[in-house]
Protein backbone atom coordinates (compact mmCIF):
# COMPACT_ATOMS: atom_id res chain seq x y z
CA UNK A 1 0.00 0.00 0.00
CA UNK A 2 1.41 3.38 -1.03
CA UNK A 3 1.91 6.04 1.60
CA UNK A 4 -0.49 8.98 1.49
CA UNK A 5 0.45 12.65 1.30
CA UNK A 6 -2.03 15.44 1.97
CA UNK A 7 -1.14 18.74 0.27
CA UNK A 8 -2.94 21.80 1.64
CA UNK A 9 -2.51 25.09 -0.24
CA UNK A 10 -4.94 27.65 -1.63
CA UNK A 11 -2.85 28.19 -4.77
CA UNK A 12 -3.99 25.63 -7.40
CA UNK A 13 -0.80 26.04 -9.42
CA UNK A 14 1.40 25.02 -6.48
CA UNK A 15 -0.91 22.14 -5.58
CA UNK A 16 -0.96 20.86 -9.17
CA UNK A 17 2.84 21.06 -9.36
CA UNK A 18 3.30 19.02 -6.19
CA UNK A 19 0.58 16.51 -7.08
CA UNK A 20 2.31 15.92 -10.42
CA UNK A 21 5.69 15.52 -8.78
CA UNK A 22 4.64 13.16 -5.97
CA UNK A 23 1.94 11.07 -7.67
CA UNK A 24 4.38 8.56 -9.14
CA UNK A 25 5.59 7.59 -5.67
CA UNK A 26 2.72 8.30 -3.27
CA UNK A 27 -1.05 8.45 -3.09
CA UNK A 28 -1.63 12.20 -3.10
CA UNK A 29 -4.63 13.99 -1.61
CA UNK A 30 -5.17 17.69 -2.35
CA UNK A 31 -7.02 20.28 -0.28
CA UNK A 32 -7.37 23.97 -1.14
CA UNK A 33 -8.23 25.29 2.31
CA UNK A 34 -8.50 24.42 5.97
CA UNK A 35 -12.04 23.07 5.99
CA UNK A 36 -11.32 20.92 2.94
CA UNK A 37 -8.19 19.58 4.66
CA UNK A 38 -10.07 18.63 7.84
CA UNK A 39 -12.51 16.57 5.82
CA UNK A 40 -9.67 14.67 4.15
CA UNK A 41 -8.05 13.71 7.46
CA UNK A 42 -10.40 10.72 7.54
CA UNK A 43 -8.15 9.23 4.84
CA UNK A 44 -5.36 9.04 7.45
CA UNK A 45 -2.49 10.71 5.53
CA UNK A 46 1.05 9.64 6.40
CA UNK A 47 2.42 13.17 5.96
CA UNK A 48 0.92 16.64 5.44
CA UNK A 49 2.39 19.53 3.45
CA UNK A 50 0.66 22.60 4.82
CA UNK A 51 0.70 26.20 3.61
CA UNK A 52 0.56 28.77 6.39
CA UNK A 53 -1.21 31.64 4.59
CA UNK A 54 -4.70 30.55 3.56
CA UNK A 55 -7.85 32.68 3.44
CA UNK A 56 -10.41 30.45 5.17
CA UNK A 57 -8.21 29.19 8.02
CA UNK A 58 -4.72 30.18 9.09
CA UNK A 59 -2.26 27.32 8.70
CA UNK A 60 -1.19 27.57 12.33
CA UNK A 61 -4.77 27.22 13.54
CA UNK A 62 -5.30 24.32 11.15
CA UNK A 63 -2.13 22.64 12.40
CA UNK A 64 -3.43 22.78 15.97
CA UNK A 65 -6.74 21.22 14.89
CA UNK A 66 -4.93 18.48 12.97
CA UNK A 67 -2.81 17.68 16.00
CA UNK A 68 -6.01 16.98 17.97
CA UNK A 69 -6.83 14.25 15.45
CA UNK A 70 -3.69 12.62 14.03
CA UNK A 71 0.03 12.47 14.75
CA UNK A 72 1.62 12.22 11.27
CA UNK A 73 4.47 14.59 10.29
CA UNK A 74 3.40 18.10 9.24
CA UNK A 75 5.71 20.18 7.04
CA UNK A 76 4.91 23.87 6.71
CA UNK A 77 5.26 25.53 3.32
CA UNK A 78 5.86 29.22 3.89
CA UNK A 79 7.68 32.36 2.81
CA UNK A 80 8.12 33.41 6.43
CA UNK A 81 11.68 33.18 7.65
CA UNK A 82 11.67 34.84 11.08
CA UNK A 83 12.79 32.62 13.94
CA UNK A 84 9.81 33.72 16.03
CA UNK A 85 7.43 32.43 13.35
CA UNK A 86 9.23 29.10 13.26
CA UNK A 87 8.98 28.74 17.02
CA UNK A 88 5.24 29.43 16.89
CA UNK A 89 4.87 26.84 14.15
CA UNK A 90 6.77 24.17 16.05
CA UNK A 91 4.69 24.92 19.14
CA UNK A 92 1.55 24.45 17.03
CA UNK A 93 2.72 20.96 16.10
CA UNK A 94 4.80 21.35 12.93
CA UNK A 95 7.73 19.01 12.31
CA UNK A 96 9.61 21.01 9.68
CA UNK A 97 9.62 24.18 7.56
CA UNK A 98 10.01 24.36 3.78
CA UNK A 99 10.67 27.86 2.51
CA UNK A 100 8.96 29.14 -0.64
CA UNK A 101 10.10 29.14 -3.36
CA UNK A 102 11.41 25.61 -2.89
CA UNK A 103 13.26 23.07 -5.02
CA UNK A 104 11.01 20.08 -5.71
CA UNK A 105 13.82 17.56 -5.39
CA UNK A 106 14.81 18.99 -2.01
CA UNK A 107 11.17 18.92 -0.92
CA UNK A 108 10.93 15.31 -2.08
CA UNK A 109 14.03 14.40 -0.08
CA UNK A 110 12.63 16.08 3.04
CA UNK A 111 9.33 14.25 2.64
CA UNK A 112 11.08 10.90 2.20
CA UNK A 113 13.28 11.53 5.25
CA UNK A 114 10.30 12.33 7.48
CA UNK A 115 8.40 9.27 6.23
CA UNK A 116 11.40 7.03 6.95
CA UNK A 117 11.69 8.47 10.46
CA UNK A 118 7.99 7.94 11.04
CA UNK A 119 8.22 4.36 9.76
CA UNK A 120 11.08 3.63 12.17
CA UNK A 121 8.97 4.99 15.00
CA UNK A 122 6.06 2.78 14.00
CA UNK A 123 8.29 -0.26 13.64
CA UNK A 124 9.45 0.15 17.21
CA UNK A 125 5.79 0.02 18.23
CA UNK A 126 4.95 -2.95 16.01
CA UNK A 127 3.53 -4.73 19.07
CA UNK A 128 1.46 -2.88 21.62
CA UNK A 129 0.16 -4.18 24.93
CA UNK A 130 -3.10 -3.06 26.47
CA UNK A 131 -3.24 -4.95 29.73
CA UNK A 132 -3.73 -8.62 28.84
CA UNK A 133 -4.44 -7.75 25.20
CA UNK A 134 -1.55 -7.71 22.71
CA UNK A 135 -1.73 -6.41 19.13
CA UNK A 136 0.97 -7.28 16.61
CA UNK A 137 0.43 -4.76 13.81
CA UNK A 138 3.00 -6.34 11.51
CA UNK A 139 1.60 -9.86 11.79
CA UNK A 140 -1.96 -8.47 12.09
CA UNK A 141 -2.77 -10.65 15.08
CA UNK A 142 -4.53 -10.01 18.38
CA UNK A 143 -4.25 -12.08 21.52
CA UNK A 144 -5.82 -11.84 24.98
CA UNK A 145 -3.83 -13.51 27.78
CA UNK A 146 -1.99 -15.42 25.06
CA UNK A 147 -5.20 -16.68 23.44
CA UNK A 148 -5.45 -15.69 19.73
CA UNK A 149 -8.61 -13.89 18.64
CA UNK A 150 -9.60 -14.49 15.02
CA UNK A 151 -10.53 -11.22 13.34
CA UNK A 152 -11.54 -10.57 9.76
CA UNK A 153 -9.48 -8.10 7.73
CA UNK A 154 -11.99 -5.29 8.29
CA UNK A 155 -12.31 -6.09 11.98
CA UNK A 156 -8.55 -5.92 12.44
CA UNK A 157 -8.41 -2.70 10.41
CA UNK A 158 -10.90 -1.13 12.84
CA UNK A 159 -8.97 -2.36 15.88
CA UNK A 160 -5.74 -1.04 14.34
CA UNK A 161 -7.24 2.40 13.63
CA UNK A 162 -8.76 2.82 17.09
CA UNK A 163 -5.87 1.33 19.10
CA UNK A 164 -3.20 3.39 17.33
CA UNK A 165 -5.16 6.49 18.38
CA UNK A 166 -6.20 5.37 21.87
CA UNK A 167 -8.56 7.83 23.55
CA UNK A 168 -9.41 9.60 20.29
CA UNK A 169 -13.07 9.53 19.27
CA UNK A 170 -13.93 8.41 15.73
CA UNK A 171 -17.46 8.74 14.39
CA UNK A 172 -18.87 6.00 12.16
CA UNK A 173 -18.38 8.05 9.00
CA UNK A 174 -14.68 8.62 9.67
CA UNK A 175 -14.12 4.94 10.43
CA UNK A 176 -15.96 3.89 7.28
CA UNK A 177 -14.03 6.32 5.09
CA UNK A 178 -10.69 5.31 6.62
CA UNK A 179 -11.29 1.55 6.30
CA UNK A 180 -13.52 1.17 3.26
CA UNK A 181 -12.58 4.36 1.38
CA UNK A 182 -14.58 7.28 0.08
CA UNK A 183 -15.53 5.53 -3.15
CA UNK A 184 -16.88 2.34 -1.60
CA UNK A 185 -20.52 1.47 -1.99
CA UNK A 186 -22.22 1.01 1.35
CA UNK A 187 -22.94 2.97 4.49
CA UNK A 188 -21.37 3.72 7.83
CA UNK A 189 -23.96 1.42 9.40
CA UNK A 190 -21.70 -1.52 8.57
CA UNK A 191 -19.20 -0.11 11.08
CA UNK A 192 -21.67 -0.80 13.91
CA UNK A 193 -22.00 -4.44 12.84
CA UNK A 194 -18.23 -4.93 12.64
CA UNK A 195 -17.71 -3.36 16.06
CA UNK A 196 -20.48 -5.56 17.49
CA UNK A 197 -18.63 -8.64 16.21
CA UNK A 198 -15.29 -7.41 17.58
CA UNK A 199 -16.85 -6.81 21.00
CA UNK A 200 -18.46 -10.24 21.01
CA UNK A 201 -15.14 -11.94 20.26
CA UNK A 202 -13.37 -9.98 22.99
CA UNK A 203 -16.18 -10.49 25.51
CA UNK A 204 -15.74 -14.24 25.14
CA UNK A 205 -12.25 -14.03 26.67
CA UNK A 206 -12.09 -10.82 28.75
CA UNK A 207 -14.33 -8.64 30.89
CA UNK A 208 -12.54 -5.47 29.80
CA UNK A 209 -14.35 -3.34 27.22
CA UNK A 210 -11.68 -2.16 24.79
CA UNK A 211 -14.01 -0.25 22.48
CA UNK A 212 -16.14 2.39 24.18
CA UNK A 213 -19.19 4.03 22.67
CA UNK A 214 -19.21 7.80 23.11
CA UNK A 215 -22.90 8.49 22.72
CA UNK A 216 -23.70 10.94 19.97
CA UNK A 217 -20.05 11.04 18.87
CA UNK A 218 -18.67 7.63 17.94
CA UNK A 219 -16.16 5.11 19.28
CA UNK A 220 -12.81 5.19 21.04
CA UNK A 221 -10.21 2.69 22.20
CA UNK A 222 -10.20 2.20 25.96
CA UNK A 223 -6.66 1.24 26.88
Amino acid sequence: MRQKLLIVDDEPGIVDMMVSYFSSQYEVLAAYGGNDALQKLARQPDLILLDINMPDMDGLALCRKIRELITCPILFLTARVESADKIIGFQAGADDYIMKPFDLDELGARVAAHLRREQRRRDKAAIRLFGELAIDYSARTLTVAGKPIALSKREFDIVELLSLHAGQVFDRERIYEAIWGLDSEGSSGTVMEHIRKIRAKLAAVTLHSYIDTVWGCGYRWNA
